[in-house]
């Protein structure tokens, strides 16, 4: 086997006659086009190899290079000749001299390791006669592409004009560490160690190199779809300690480090590919987002293990239900629009993406633009090779046949249903050769004998308690402030006081505040997650804020669910709606969303500052009631045309709220006494 172009003849071939190659001065773009149609048999690439070799100068001065083999077949037939040529008789000149001619190939070899690529150009060829349609004719070498050690290389192969499927393969790369002949390659001797370590919520680059050595080091996104994308990169001397947050880190974050010398070795490492915390920041960084007509999008900074399904979301919750027809069952494209296959849309439409089968995202987006979840009906047509078909109604219990005997809706209305598809009445949402999927509407089998009273008494009851609000509260109406939305974690008794105040004197500001005190009884009936998602959604539509109270229970709950993230932490007790509110209110943060819209607050002598988790303080933390007038400030509608009440409603918020805080910091036991440690915040 020889280099650049040598030739590794199957045995059936002789030697002087056979496969034989030229390689093309410099590199070529690196341009697949679309795939053609052979004119005839041609040869193509049909496995790749590679093999790590050091190419050295001296005994001790080596670099790491790959060598890659391209075996190649023919592909493709000859014309076989008509009429009585193919009986015996005269050969065609212009067939035999076909076959007596050379089969050639132009082979594209790309090679692409962060951050360069190259492509080379192979002219290869071997008698036509030699060889038969199928048959392997040999391969040929390429040596040697030079690569970083610890790099991942991508190579790729196919011809132009292009027959057939590219050819690709993926390889990492030893580092120095990880090569038995390290002492052979110069700059593995002065090549910056690199060692990562863990403490607590920080992830430590320790890099051991000799004082004032002058290195580089970036940290990038290793992408499998698309180009890696650079974070951070700089020029340092050693030695050095960089230090990153776990909420930094991500599955495809790289780090590559090098001396700052002329053609020096890069080595590139990737540590988190298994890191629990990288695949849990990973999904929280990820956007689902459906894009109308009919597209979808995954956003990620990494490409993701999952599959997407389509999904039918019935109003009055429950879960979302599976349908046909399921999109591709590979991998999910991240940061690309890709269409559903559709012919209408519909509200109730959604999009799950699961990975190892657990749901992790779900979109019903399309309701911002056409409007709230429908009571419609969906139907699934199935029909066989006859064209016989059949139809049932897909229902919380499952797919009814329209005209059973069950006990359900759809087989109550089945007959109806069916008129409705005949006349046109019902939307088709798909369809292939085997399936389809109809929506019909169900308003008109609402029981309209009944509209018409229950309308008057609706209206009956609007005026009388539009007649009760004019009469007790048109002053108070007239100076309704901003909505408020209070979350606490219930630690005691006295803390819930503490919380209590605090709400009652802001109702007097005046504020609309919503807190979980005053609403237990629909707490308990809507559950503590369904509570919040209503207040939340209600607050910031209006413009509100969400005042997030921080105590010792409510950090030691944030500090959980960010290092345990991959499932909430479970409510304290069946009326807490801050543990229940994380996994919305934490992504918010974790995605720049919560500026605006939050604002924190702790009480003085129940927590220090330095307390609250570093995530929380990207928007304002006031301490209270030290730092009272800031915080009502804060609250405040945009453009308050009255500042100068500031100081007296502190003072009135000051004089309600201290009493409970002193009966709570002088409580003798209480659990978060300060003699048992949690006081202060620690």
């Amino acid at each position: 086997m020889a280099t650049f172009g040598g030739i590794n003849s199957n045995s059936s071939l002789p030697s002087p006659q056979g496969l034989s190659c030229h390689l093309w001065d410099g590199d070529v773009l690196c341009l697949p086009g679309s795939i053609v149609s052979a004119p005839g048999p041609v040869l193509v690439p049909t496995r790749l190899q590679t093999e790590l070799v050091l190419r050295c100068y001296q005994e001790t001065d080596c670099d790491l290079c790959v060598r890659v083999a391209i075996h190649l077949a023919v592909h493709g037939h000859w014309e076989e000749p008509k009429g009585e040529e193919k009986f015996g008789g005269a050969a065609d000149p212009e067939l035999e001299e076909s076959r007596n001619a050379f089969l050639q190939a132009q082979v594209v070899l790309s090679f692409q390791a962060y951050p360069t690529a190259r492509c080379v150009l192979l002219e290869v060829q071997v008698p036509a006669a030699l060889v038969q349609p199928g048959q392997s004719v040999g391969s040929v070498v390429f040596d040697c592409f030079e690569a970083a050690l610890g790099a991942e290389v991508r190579i790729w192969s196919y011809t132009q004009p292009r027959y057939q499927k590219e050819l690709n393969l993926t390889q990492h790369l030893p580092d120095c560490k990880g090569l038995e002949v390290r002492d052979s390659i110069q700059s593995c001797w002065a090549l910056p160690w690199l060692n990562v370590s863990a403490d607590g919520d920080d992830v430590h680059l320790v890099l051991d190199v000799s004082e004032d050595q002058r290195f580089g080091l970036s940290l990038y996104w290793n992408q499998v779809q698309g180009p890696t994308k650079p974070w951070w990169h700089r020029n340092l001397t050693g030695p050095q300690t960089i230090t990153l947050n776990h909420t930094d880190l991500f599955p495809c974050l790289c780090i590559q480090v090098w001396p700052l010398e002329p053609d020096s070795v890069r080595t590139s490492i990737c540590p988190f590919r298994e890191d629990p915390r990288a695949h849990r920041n990973l999904w929280r960084a990820a956007r689902l987002q459906l894009l109308p007509p009919r597209g979808w999008r995954l956003d990620a900074p990494c490409s993701l293990p999952a599959e997407a399904t389509l999904c039918w979301q019935a109003p009055g919750g429950g879960p979302c239900q599976s349908l046909v027809p399921p999109l591709p069952p590979a991998n999910v494209t991240v940061n690309k629009a890709l269409e559903l296959p559709l012919l209408n849309v519909h509200p109730n439409l959604c999009v799950q993406v699961s990975s190892w089968e657990k749901l992790q995202l779900q979109e019903c987006l399309w309701v911002d633009s056409l409007g709230p979840l429908k009571d419609d009906m969906l139907l699934v047509e199935t029909r066989d090779p006859h064209n016989n078909r059949s139809l049932c109604a897909l229902e919380p219990s499952g797919c009814t046949p329209l005209l059973s005997r069950a006990s359900t809706r759809a087989a109550r209305l089945g007959e109806q249903l069916l008129q409705d598809l005949q006349s046109g009445q019902c939307l088709q949402l798909w369809d292939d050769d085997l399936r389809a999927l109809w929506a019909c509407p169900m308003d008109k089998y609402v029981h309209q004998r009944w509209a018409l009273v229950w309308l008057a008494c609706l209206l009956f009851v609007a005026v009388l308690f539009l007649l009760f609000l004019f009469r007790k509260d048109q002053v108070k109406a007239a100076t309704r402030g901003r909505a408020a939305l209070l979350l606490y974690s219930a630690e005691d008794s006295g803390f819930e006081r503490l919380v209590s105040a605090l709400a009652s004197a802001l109702c007097q500001l005046p504020l609309r505040v919503a807190v979980d005190l005053w609403s237990r009884r629909e707490l308990s009936a809507q559950g503590p997650l369904a509570w919040f998602h209503a207040q939340r959604r209600q607050t910031l539509q209006e413009g509100g804020v969400v005042v997030l109270l921080f105590s010792p229970g409510a950090v030691v709950l944030c500090r959980e669910w960010l290092q345990d993230g991959a499932s909430t932490p479970a409510p304290q007790g069946p009326h807490d709606a801050f543990a229940a509110s994380l996994s919305c209110v934490l992504p918010d943060f974790l995605q720049g969303r919560a500026p605006g819209r939050y604002v924190g607050a702790y009480f003085d002598g129940l927590l220090h500052s330095d307390a609250v988790p570093a995530l929380f303080r990207s928007v304002p933390v006031f301490s209270l009631p030290s730092q009272l007038p800031g915080f009502l400030g804060t609250l405040q509608e945009p453009g308050d045309p009255r500042p100068g009440l500031l100081r007296e409603r502190a003072r009135l918020v000051s004089q309600a709220l201290q009493p409970a805080l002193d009966q709570l910091l002088k409580a003798p036991g209480d659990p978060g006494d300060p003699e048992d440690g949690t006081r202060d915040g620690t």
